[in-house]
This record gives structure tokens, sequence and C-alpha cells, in this order.
């Protein structure tokens, strides 16, 4: 995963409270979410579950992305979850492999 950048979709649950966000260090990103390390809205919503990300080759692109994502309709950001991830299924095991 090295030299990559991401946008993620954080949220509390199945249809939760969403956060979307961008990094260079997914797994440490999602562990800090998990864990509640990071003040601020994840923290105090409960967005703890990886539920979908993005891979992107440069920050720029990552970061573009993720404002537009930020504009969408929620019924939109529900959808790209379901696309990449119909279960549900905490992502964070996945990515935090060695």
């Amino acid at each position: 995963m090295d030299g990559q950048t991401y946008v993620d979709i954080m949220a509390s649950g199945q249809n939760g409270t969403l956060y979307i966000g961008s990094t260079n260090a997914l797994a440490r990103r999602a562990w800090e979410h998990r864990e509640g390390v990071i003040l601020g809205y994840t923290k105090e919503y409960g967005c703890k579950l990886l539920f979908w990300y993005e891979v992107h080759g440069v920050v720029e692109s990552s970061r573009l992305r993720e404002f537009q994502m930020k504009s969408w309709k929620r019924a939109w950001k529900i959808r790209e979850i379901e696309g990449l991830n119909p279960e549900w299924e905490n992502l964070y095991d996945r990515i935090a492999q060695p």
C-alpha cells in the first residue's frame, strides 16, 4: 500500500453515521478511528468501522474525490459502499494484514 493515497468511508454501523476522509496510511488511520484516538467528528459519532475505500495514486486525486463525495447525497454514499461491500463488513482486518 506504500506510495498510494486513499479515500475512505468510516461509519458507526450499517446505515449509521458516515464520515469521509482521505489519507496516505489507510490501516493506521482506520486503527486510529477504531480506537478513538482522533478527537472530533468520528469519535463523537462513533464512526469506528471501515466500510469502503478507494485507492489513488496522488494526494491531489484523493483529496478531490473526498471533497466531491462529501457533497453527495447520503443515498449516493450508501450506494457506493454497497457497490464494494454489500454486506457492510468492517474492512479493517483485510487492510491491516501484514
